[in-house]
């Protein structure tokens, strides 16, 4: 697929994965798939130069490491794509550092939220993301960039 127009090759988005994402493929894949970290960020690397961005991809189990990723999106970054994990529905500091940075965010889950455990049906973070995907597996992560692609094609 051709890069979307109006975005100039390599246009850099920040692809940000919360705590216990380092053990994608291995911790509970009847939940999360046999997907590993590598592999969706694989994904995301090549799903972002087909539409003209390229991924920056992170991950920390830290929360201030997370929100430190964020603040320097501000300057280096033209959108997030973040999978908050667990501080989805823990971290106001998270959310807030999202807000502050008035940058397209779009929150990713590779499982559906509101199907669990009823703690995980609120996040802090879906207040402050422009788009919300969970339950597709890592495809989501193909989706978030497809629309952060538009978010920023739309900003510029």
């Amino acid at each position: 697929m051709p890069h979307s127009p109006g975005l100039p090759d390599g246009t850099p988005v920040l692809v940000l994965n919360g705590p216990n994402l380092n053990l994608l493929g291995l911790r509970e894949p009847d939940v999360y798939g046999r997907d590993t970290l590598a592999d969706v960020e694989e994904l995301c690397r090549a799903t972002a130069a087909d539409h003209g961005l390229r991924a920056d991809c992170r991950q920390s189990n830290h929360e201030g490491a997370l929100i430190d990723a964020v603040h320097e999106a501000r300057t280096e970054h033209r959108a997030i794509v973040i999978n908050p994990g667990g501080y989805s529905h823990t971290s106001v500091a998270l959310r807030d550092a999202l807000a502050a940075v008035e940058l397209p965010v779009v929150e990713v889950h590779l499982s559906n939220i509101h199907k669990r455990e009823e703690f995980r049906h609120h996040s802090y973070v879906s207040a402050v993301a422009d788009a919300v995907i969970c339950g597709a597996g890592a495809h989501g992560y193909a989706l978030a960039l497809a629309h952060a692609a538009t978010l920023v094609r739309e900003k510029r």
